[in-house]
């Protein structure tokens, strides 16, 4: 068996020995803070599916982030408001429903993800990124510009959405939903990874020119994949939002995208599993070493620097090596 694949067996045994070791030892705190990793994780997945797979540098991942935690927020605002979204004859409710919210998610995030992908394709290298980039602030300025939604103070949510059967308001509970839907996703970018489709992409990623004389599009390749990526990313922030039941224009900040992009560089670009890891270790980081000191994002960067230079397959690739499944 490959070093990844039992690192990989122990990265996710270790999101599941913590919560459950935490509820027993009554320490809700740690299955809160292990529940934002996981849902952090899931939006590096989804970064880490563009990025990764088809090599397009997004800074504007934020766009879907925030898209989905607002998602969550106007529908239960709504929802806890006793307010329709829009009267009739187009009556459409708010909802508390967690479902539907993520259904909700998942369509907007998709969507906003297929027309920003679609002109942003247009370009490529530097281009991208700072198109991409400038796609995320228009989202963050519009939001801070959008008083019916909190504005620049956000909007808080006074209860936690529900899952039909479960208690969201239990930590551990809600954390186990959060860890199914990082492991479906996980599943899911493996099955493209593994794919037809999936080896598509890393031919375009390596070879364009290659993979157009045989009749591909490296565009359309492209924007299917940029386009599940932020379907993905979208369907975390509305985790989580609910997790801290409030939504902001933060969500949108460059900086958000650019913390989403260390997970995936500190763990591994192109690892299954490294924005798991590198979101683990990152909330580990903060957790601990803000009480050390309020620069703690120098020792970061310093980490982020040796990874860069000494250890091109981040974290998972130091310590299992410099093979990589779509290589």
């Amino acid at each position: 068996m490959r070093r990844e694949t039992l690192l990989n067996a122990a990265i996710l045994a270790g999101f599941l020995a913590l919560p459950l070791w935490a509820w027993m030892a009554d320490e809700p705190f740690i299955i809160t803070l292990t529940t934002r990793a996981a849902i952090l994780a899931l939006a590096g997945v989804g970064l880490n599916l563009a990025l990764g797979l088809g090599g397009l540098v997004s800074l504007g991942h934020a766009a879907f982030f925030g898209i989905g935690g607002y998602a969550m927020g106007v529908l239960a605002f709504h929802a806890q408001t006793y307010t329709p979204l829009t009267e009739a004859p187009f009556l459409i409710e708010g909802t508390k429903s967690m479902p539907v919210i993520w259904l909700v998610a998942l369509i907007t995030s998709a969507l906003a993800a297929l027309v920003i992908g679609a002109l942003s394709l247009r370009t490529s290298g530097v281009y991208f990124i700072m198109i991409t980039l400038a796609f995320g602030q228009m989202f963050y300025f519009f939001m801070i510009s959008w008083p019916a939604y909190g504005g620049e103070d956000g909007m808080s949510i006074y209860l936690r959405n529900g899952f039909p059967g479960l208690n969201t308001l239990d930590p551990i509970q809600f954390y186990a939903l959060c860890f199914v839907l990082l492991a479906g996703a996980l599943w899911l970018v493996s099955r493209i990874q593994h794919s037809a489709f999936g080896l598509a992409l890393a031919a375009a990623r390596q070879s364009p020119m290659r993979v157009t004389s045989v009749g591909i599009r490296p565009r359309s390749l492209h924007l299917l994949a940029f386009t599940l990526s932020g379907a993905i990313t979208g369907l975390a922030g509305a985790l989580f939002a609910d997790l801290n039941r409030f939504v902001s224009p933060t969500m949108f900040s460059w900086q958000t995208s650019g913390e989403i992009m260390v997970f995936v560089i500190l763990g591994g670009v192109g690892r299954l599993l490294g924005p798991v890891l590198g979101a683990a270790i990152f909330i580990a980081m903060e957790h601990w070493l803000d009480g050390v000191s309020d620069y703690w994002h120098i020792y970061l960067g310093a980490i982020l620097l040796g990874m860069v230079l000494f250890a091109r397959g981040g974290l998972i690739g130091l310590i299992a090596g410099r093979e990589v499944a779509h290589d």
